[in-house]
């Protein structure tokens, strides 16, 4: 298990130095964001993509279309391995996983990174991005577990604290309702800002161009 924490901290940690580095001269709330993208970006095409990465080591959904992840080696499929103790659906073949996973990889990982080009050039599109990126992951969750919970739950661990809280509620699957759930807010904030200040020079041209023609 200390090879699995450690693999998952070096991943949180590369993507704390990237998002550091690319949100410098920005705010406290788009250096975080930058953080959780650069992170998030990382997990789906490190740990979750189609395509093999070495002879020794393959993510997710490459290990489950050519197998299954119990009959693989390697550390990312150890990864996988410890969290299947809490899921069992993530070791042995399950098609509603894998199919969410191969629309999460290719759909939510590329947003992850336009989103972070949006962000760090100030592109008009950075909240469509956001608001989209945010909808899916929630989606993606959504679609992971309401399945399994109408069933029942028979291949969720949740008799083992450990497994039950952090690897199932708080750290691999918490934090990609509550981060995208906050990002969502920021960007009503400020599309509501956008709008107030767009409202407020409309307002402002109409009362300059009343005034001009009531003194002609």
């Amino acid at each position: 298990m200390r090879e699995q924490v450690k693999a998952s901290y070096d991943d949180s940690h590369r993507g704390c130095t990237l998002g550091l580095r690319l949100g410098r001269g920005r705010g406290a709330t788009d250096r975080g964001a930058l953080i959780w993208l650069c992170y998030d970006a990382l997990v789906h095409f490190a740990l979750e993509r189609v395509g093999k990465t070495t002879n020794k080591e393959s993510p997710f959904v490459y290990l489950s279309l050519v197998g299954n992840v119990a009959n693989s080696d390697g550390l990312i499929a150890s990864l996988w391995k410890e969290y299947g103790k809490a899921d069992a659906r993530w070791v042995y073949f399950d098609p509603t996983i894998v199919s969410v996973e191969i629309l999460t990889v290719a759909l939510d990982g590329s947003l992850a990174l336009f989103l972070i080009y949006a962000i760090v050039k100030e592109k008009y599109y950075r909240h469509f991005l956001q608001i989209t990126l945010c909808v899916c992951e929630m989606y993606g969750c959504w679609m992971t577990f309401l399945p399994e919970w109408l069933t029942r739950s028979p291949n969720l661990n949740t008799s083992n604290w450990l497994y039950c809280w952090l690897y199932l509620f708080f750290f691999f699957n918490g934090v990609w309702v509550l981060i995208p759930g906050l990002l969502l807010w920021q960007s009503w904030i400020g599309l509501k800002k956008m709008h107030q200040k767009e409202t407020s020079s409309v307002k402002k041209f109409q009362w300059t161009f009343k005034t001009i023609n009531t003194i002609i």
